[in-house]
């Protein structure tokens, strides 16, 4: 058996015993190193999965994206880390450019990114906005952390950063419902973060931002290569974006009783 690579994969999941087991053999049989943390609450065996397949899994309260990136990050004990998301798979084709790239001696970046190619609705998605997606995903251990806006994390790279060629296969949401389920957690997240901003920006934002989200992906991008969920990823990405500036825009919620109550004393 060849000897493995001095990678650490890690992972940080919620309850995702029905696809982390993919994302777990894609990388079991070459990383000398696979680290899960997941999150305290998970009852569905996801843990059970994991250290079946050679996973240190650790259990810890849920603190972000972004910080339980960095804590996975830094329980890693090889030269470089490999972050992946329960929902992705390391092809075979980009499992040896890793390995090219880390077993080399004059290897000349601290971080490489690569291309993210995502199965939607049964069609391997490669234009729009979401083809090629690279993302920073392979670095040298102390180069880098993770930072950034939740739930969008960042990985933040002291050095160069390199490119990989070969894709990370993403099965992301099974079907539309699980997509537009999204929609609002991230909207809720983006409300938060810009709160207190000028409400004029979030104006600008519902009437321009979500018909160029859709010129751009679908006509600019060539998303219309991608049929009928081409057509629907822009259309999607538009609804999203004008939700959450809507959202900007949206009066605060008022306490129903008090509202009655003040409507009782007016009759």
């Amino acid at each position: 058996m060849p000897k493995p690579l001095p990678v650490s994969v890690c992972i940080i999941s919620g309850p995702e015993a029905r696809r982390i087991g993919r994302a777990l053999e894609s990388v079991a049989g070459w990383a000398a190193e696979i680290i899960l943390v997941l999150n305290q609450d998970v009852a569905d065996g996801t843990d059970e999965i994991a250290a079946q397949r050679g996973a240190r899994v650790f259990r810890e309260p849920w603190k972000g994206f972004v910080g339980q990136k960095n804590s996975a990050a830094q329980k890693a004990s090889q030269p470089w880390l490999l972050n992946l998301d329960a929902d992705e798979v390391v092809t075979p084709e980009l499992a040896a450019e890793i390995a090219s790239t880390v077993a080399s001696p004059s290897t000349p970046h601290a971080a490489y990114d690569f291309p993210r190619c995502t199965l939607y609705c049964g069609r391997w998605i490669r234009h729009g906005d979401w083809y090629p997606d690279h993302v920073l995903r392979l670095w040298r251990s102390g180069s880098a952390q993770w930072a950034g806006e939740e739930p969008h994390a960042r990985l933040v790279v002291n050095g160069t950063i390199g490119r990989l060629r070969s894709d990370l296969h993403h099965f992301t949401n099974d079907n539309i419902a699980a997509h537009i389920r999204k929609i609002i957690p991230y909207s809720d997240d983006f409300v938060r973060a810009r709160s207190g901003k000028v409400r004029s920006a979030g104006f600008a934002g519902l009437a321009f931002r979500p018909l160029w989200r859709f010129f751009r992906a679908y006509f600019l991008r060539l998303g219309f290569l991608d049929g009928w969920q081409g057509y629907y990823i822009a259309w999607v990405s538009a609804f999203s974006v004008v939700t959450k500036y809507a959202r900007l825009l949206e009066p605060p919620a008022t306490d129903p009783n008090h509202a009655n109550l003040e409507s009782q004393k007016t009759r």
